[in-house]
Order: C-alpha cells, then structure tokens, then sequence
C-alpha cells in the first residue's frame, strides 16, 4: 500500500540483567521512530522490564546465554508486543495473582497495562502477545 510504513523492529537479547540497557535503548529507539507518546514509552518500557527480569529471574534461576526476543509492532491504534524466551513452559496469566504476596506485581502490571495479551508455548519457547493502546 504506497504511503504505508510499517514500522516494526526485533532484537534479540541474552537472558542477563545488564541487557536491560541494551532493551532500553531498543526501546527508546522504536518509540522515537514511531511518534509513541512518553507515557505510553514509558508503560511499554515498564512491561518488558517485568517480562525480561521474570525470564532471567524466575525463568532461568539467574544469567544465562539463552536468547529472548522481542518484536514491537506499531498499528494505529496499538503497539503489538511479541516476547519469545526459551525458559520452561510458563503462563504468566493462568495463575492468580496475590497482592501483597513478594512477587507477581509484574504479572499484574503486565496483565493492566495490555489491552490484549495471550500465551503459547511452541517449538520450545514461550510466546506472549501483548497489545498495548497508543
């Protein structure tokens, strides 16, 4: 379609905390490309710092060279996340979520802030979608 630019990036990133610079940067980069409102940046930013630290954290019991990837995807009326790890199976939104419990803040956060979300888990990877309002 002449005039339409999608505007779509992927990264991967090793399963080690100080790769958040490195997804921050990522980040920061499609957000300017893609006219993303600061707020909006910043809540996207929030979602995968959850998803990235829970991955290195709870997924991989701490640093590791297995890769993650994230694809951020913006339409006109939402930016699509899609967020691979190669940790064991793990469904962030089938379990129930208990404040005040240490943990599942970020869950809870994750699930709030997404418009849409959904979890597979194929070919060895947990696969979550997230679609997140501009």
């Amino acid at each position: 379609m002449p005039g339409h630019v999608k505007n779509a990036r992927s990264a991967m990133f090793l399963a080690r905390l100080a790769e958040l610079r490195r997804i921050g940067a990522f980040l920061e980069g499609f957000c300017a490309d893609s006219g993303l409102e600061r707020e909006r940046c910043l809540r996207l930013n929030l979602v995968l710092e959850e998803l990235f630290i829970n991955t290195v954290n709870h997924g991989h019991r701490g640093d590791s060279d297995a890769p993650i990837w994230i694809v951020l995807d913006a339409q006109p009326q939402a930016v699509q996340v899609t967020y691979e790890d190669t940790a064991p199976p793990f469904n962030p939104f089938a379990h129930q979520v208990e404040i005040g419990k240490v943990g599942g803040l970020g869950v809870l956060l994750t699930r709030e802030l997404a418009a849409a979300r959904d979890y597979a888990y194929l070919f060895g990877r947990n696969r979550i979608r997230l679609s997140l309002l501009r």
